[in-house]
């Protein structure tokens, strides 16, 4: 497999409710949060609804709600702060795994049991327990991938470009709340979770929290798009991303039952240590 050599030292440490963000890449929501973010070493947010929690400043902690010290989740957040020295020191090699129990309350809550795996062959899929930095996607949002796989898509999309060809990442890493915010929101508007389930993995079963798996796109494209498998970057992929580690989850007549997703690429954990 090709890698780029330069080691990745830009790192997302994750906890169940807490995400704690690199200084610089969060975007600010106002005058204040830019001023805050300006200094900030480590940002910490909520992953339910992505609200700032609280910002690691040279001179200490600054709570940016009130009540800090009741938030769910925040002490492990901050022993992970304390203990991983805010994510600057050297990497300690590949990520642990989060605890998959809050979840199983969640898909119980709706209606969601071990028999969904079973119908569709889908696997329940834990979150790492730290990202790499790997750019940006295709809105300027950070894209998080496991070392390993962020590695890999950089070397892969370099390649790419040296022979003319520009992927774009459209989606990476996401997180079980994330999908848990999607079917909140479509049941509120009315639908079903059975309705929901016809076009979102339940969650915890989408490779997206693997941090191993991302949605590529190409310039002038509509992201997740059948028609993307019409173009050069395409055509590239099905011919290169093997190289690197890289395999289509979804092709046409998948056993889980998942619509053609020629988009959709994952990384292969074990395809390399990963060591720098």
């Amino acid at each position: 497999m090709h890698t780029p050599p330069v080691p990745l030292k830009t790192r997302l440490l994750n906890t169940p409710d807490v995400e704690l963000w690199p200084g610089g890449l969060l975007r600010a929501r106002g005058n204040a949060d830019a001023r805050i973010l300006a200094r900030a070493r480590r940002v910490l947010r909520r992953k339910r609804d992505g609200r700032y929690l609280a910002a690691e400043l040279p001179e200490g902690l600054m709570p940016l709600i009130p009540g800090l010290p009741r938030e769910p989740g925040i002490e492990a957040a901050l022993d992970r702060l304390d203990h991983d020295g805010g994510g600057r020191g050297p990497w300690r090699g590949e990520a642990g795994e989060l605890p998959l129990d809050a979840l199983r309350d969640h898909l119980h809550a709706l209606g969601l049991d071990d028999s969904y795996g079973e119908r569709t062959s889908l696997p329940l899929v834990a979150e790492p327990d730290t990202l790499a930095f790997a750019g940006f996607d295709r809105y300027r949002r950070a894209l998080w991938l496991t070392h390993a796989a962020a590695r890999a898509w950089l070397g892969l999309r370099d390649a790419a470009a040296r022979e003319g060809v520009v992927l774009e990442a459209i989606s990476g890493y996401r997180s079980h709340d994330y999908q848990l915010g999607i079917f909140e929101r479509k049941l509120a508007r009315g639908q079903t979770v059975e309705e929901i389930l016809s076009v979102n993995a339940a969650p915890g079963y989408s490779e997206h929290h693997s941090g191993r798996a991302l949605d590529i796109g190409a310039p002038d494209e509509p992201p997740a798009e059948e028609s993307f498998e019409h173009t050069a970057a395409f055509a590239w992929l099905v011919a290169n991303a093997g190289a690197f580690g890289f395999s289509l989850s979804y092709p046409r007549d998948n056993p889980h039952g998942i619509v053609y997703e020629p988009w959709h690429w994952c990384f292969a954990a074990d395809v390399a240590a990963d060591a720098d």
